[in-house]
């Protein structure tokens, strides 16, 4: 199925794996009422612009920077109170990099596209983030966001599912062709702000990862799509990254990389910037990639801890569930719960692993050892699951208070059947209670009560 085609396609497409996840999950009605958005207050704006009002041509050809950017210095220095709403009319709207400001919300209509520009020989360049030390792919700094938000706050991405288009294949066929010479822009940024909601937006194609909020605060991203090629290079979903009280409900993500990946910066970088990640929540969240449908990791050197991902849905996954780390990033990984969780047809179904991903520089301190702990798995179904389960802990730190509950990942019959052993674990300790099929002597190691400090 090629997923990145009309609007009326993906409507159709989202409709389908939301039905999908009514009939594998069947939460009870109040999980469908839970929600943690209100931690953003969603604001009426009293005061609206169009971009049209500004010389914007949804054309598809005319290139519309110069219409953003007078639109949004407006917003940012005649000051309305209550803020603005810059509306996108139906349209395909070209347009370079430009930066958001606070107190605005973009608004994008039924049948609006922002369409990233493929000239990218004016594509500007920012620092690097001090937690990573240099660009995640290349030394120096790194392309801008296509949408940017530095140090803002009360800002809003919604519409009628309008379309982002970063239209990434120009950057993915550099990756490939190792002629970029910085890191590929993320499709949309926010860094240092709070008070964000991005919302009812379909975002495609992007360069690099879709969603990166870092250094943030008070983020809520519900009822998205997010759709890129399976063999686009690195086009994570949503990332929280250093980032507190983050908010990722109801959405759609089918990406070449992880759909939803909590980070906190990468090796002596991230240890020294010292910020972790903290507070998140990922609720109703249905996908497909060949890699990760829920991850922590793998560059995690500012510690993750406190996060709750729950009644997820995963297709044709490379892994189901998979916390990463390495020697070298330090960091606390703890106090992680992932739980109702459907798998259908996966590489692997979990995977908890300290030997994950490679190192900014020679510098990285070898002796820096991650801390794994309370990590509760439950409520987990599978099937056409090939491998069960890969533990991997490190022999000078063990993961320890590894937890699993109500899990049933049934893999091939007939021919096609595990040859391996379903689980492969080693320095971990834990507690298993109706896992099948049933895991590695490790996790009978601990006693139950162990596991209720989390």
């Amino acid at each position: 199925m090629h997923l990145l085609s009309t609007p009326s396609t993906t409507t159709t497409i989202t409709f389908l794996f939301l039905l999908a996840f009514l009939l594998y999950s069947s939460p009870t009605s109040a999980s469908y009422s839970e929600t943690c958005s209100g931690i953003v207050p969603f604001r009426q704006r009293t005061d609206t612009i169009s971009l049209t009002d500004f010389g914007g041509v949804g054309d598809g050809k005319t290139l519309n920077t110069k219409a953003f950017r007078e639109a949004i210095y407006r917003i940012q220095h005649i000051k309305k109170r209550g803020g603005t709403m810059l509306y996108v009319p139906p349209g395909v709207y070209l347009t370079e990099s430009f930066n958001l400001t606070s107190h605005m919300t973009l608004y994008l209509a039924a049948g609006a596209v922002i369409k990233a520009t493929q000239r990218l020989w004016n594509w500007p360049l920012i620092a690097p983030l001090p937690s990573y030390g240099r660009g995640r792919e290349l030394p120096g700094g790194r392309y801008i966001s296509f949408i940017h938000g530095d140090g803002v706050r009360d800002v809003i991405i919604t519409g009628e599912n309008g379309t982002i288009d970063g239209q990434g294949d120009v950057w993915w066929n550099m990756w490939r062709q190792r002629t970029l010479q910085f890191t590929r822009p993320n499709l949309v940024e926010f860094l240092n702000s709070r008070n964000i909601i991005i919302s009812n937006v379909i975002f495609k194609n992007s360069a690099f990862w879709n969603i990166h909020p870092v250094y943030c605060s008070n983020v809520v991203v519900r009822y998205v799509t997010i759709l890129a090629p399976r063999d686009s290079p690195n086009t994570d979903g949503v990332d929280p990254d250093s980032s507190s009280n983050v908010c990722i409900e109801d959405s759609y993500i089918s990406t070449g990389d992880d759909l939803v990946a909590v980070k906190s910066g990468w090796d002596e970088y991230g240890i020294s910037y010292g910020r972790p990640s903290s507070a998140i929540t990922i609720r109703r969240l249905t996908g497909s990639s060949p890699f990760a449908g829920i991850a922590v990791g793998s560059e995690t050197s500012g510690g993750v801890r406190n996060v709750l991902a729950e009644h997820i849905n995963l297709f044709n996954m490379g892994v189901g569930i998979h916390i990463k780390t390495n020697i070298g990033r330090g960091g606390i990984i703890k106090n992680i719960t992932v739980s109702s969780v459907y798998i259908e047809n996966a590489r692997t179904g979990i995977k908890i692993s300290g030997d994950v991903g490679d190192h900014p520089d020679e510098n990285f301190n070898s002796n820096a050892l991650p801390v794994v702990k309370g990590i509760t798995i439950k409520s987990v179904w599978g099937v056409h699951v090939l491998q069960a389960g890969l533990i991997h802990g490190l022999s000078n730190s063990p993961f320890t208070d590894i937890c699993f509950y109500d899990i049933n990942l049934h893999g091939e019959t007939g021919s096609s059947a595990r040859s391996s052993p379903p689980w492969k674990c080693s320095d971990v300790s834990g507690f298993a209670h109706q896992v099948s099929p049933w895991p590695c002597s490790q996790l009978s190691s601990q006693e139950p009560g162990s596991c209720t400090n989390y």
